[in-house]
């Protein structure tokens, strides 16, 4: 495998805590500390576009590309509703004075993981609360939906990972295993496993069609896994990590390939909160704690 090193953006002038697709392939979007929702092009090196700018802390960000449409989370605050076309705001709704962690979409529902440990399911079309979901008092990190199954799971910082049922919202099944925080789930592309990861620095395989059942617990990390992210062929997946480094796995073997730190690849001095995988040119992305975000393209 070889990694080469692309360039790094600058232009946030806090921590980057998120990055999102765009439309086309070689753009995504960051937000972070500092309220500014910038629109990259991975073709136009460093030449970000202030896309939005919203006046409280960004951790989340979610593309509805069926309504052209961009969420922001503002933390104490609720959405923000953005138009692509335009880049104006087009809505925008008070759910909460806690965090906003993650959003998902799926079909017409979003859901959005909130500090107080609540899901609040939302009506996409008509943009309005429709149920909400109490399984924990501790924060909703991370959310992960598998249309195969008809499920949803979700990272607790109770050390939890929950399933619940996509279609009535159910709870079907805790996941215990974890030691601290649990930070980010995601499925494999072909639905078959889950991957979990946190505070502990562990990264877990849970085999979905034999009821979760725990088939790996790897030692990844130094420091906590903050994200998990498959390749866009889904050949491999990579962690990123407090410990300040990016690993890149055999997504088959669940085998860790490669390290991208800052010795070895030009890699961050900081934490690293956040990846995107593009699939122009196979080149992965991060956003730190260093208020940079770095592109690396990835050969395997």
């Amino acid at each position: 495998m070889q990694v080469e090193k692309i360039d790094t953006f600058s232009g946030h002038r806090d921590c980057v805590y998120t990055l999102e697709g765009a439309v086309e392939d070689c753009q995504f979007f960051s937000a972070g500390g500092d309220g500014l929702v910038v629109r990259w092009d991975l073709t136009k090196p460093d030449a970000g576009e202030l896309f939005a700018q919203i006046p409280a802390s960004i951790y989340a960000l979610c593309l509805d590309k069926s309504n052209n449409h961009l969420w922001v989370g503002q933390n104490f605050d609720g959405i923000h509703l953005i138009d692509l076309e335009n880049q104006q705001e087009v809505g925008s709704i008070k759910i909460t004075s806690s965090y906003i962690f993650d959003i998902k979409i799926w079909k017409n529902n979003a859901f959005v993981g909130l500090s107080d440990g609540t899901i609040v399911v939302m009506d996409v079309a008509n943009f309005a609360v429709k149920k909400h979901i109490k399984a924990s008092d501790n924060s909703v990190r991370n959310i992960a939906i598998n249309p195969v199954s008809n499920e949803f799971a979700v990272a607790y910082s109770d050390f939890s990972v929950k399933i619940f049922d996509l279609q009535d919202f159910s709870l079907k099944l805790v996941l215990n295993h974890h030691a601290n925080s649990v930070f980010s789930v995601c499925y494999s592309p072909d639905y078959q496993y889950l991957l979990s990861a946190g505070r502990d620095a562990h990264l877990k395989i849970w085999n979905v069609d034999n009821d979760y059942q725990m088939q790996q617990d790897i030692a990844a990390h130094l420091f906590a896994i903050n994200d998990i992210k498959y390749s866009p062929d889904g050949m491999l997946f990579a962690t990123c990590s407090m410990d300040k480094s990016i690993k890149v796995w055999d997504a088959e073997r669940f085998k860790l390939l490669k390290v991208i730190d800052k010795a070895r690849h030009a890699g961050h001095g900081t934490s690293i909160n956040k990846l995107w995988w593009s699939k122009y040119e196979n080149q992965l992305v991060a956003g730190s704690d260093d208020k940079r975000i770095s592109v690396w393209k990835i050969n395997n």
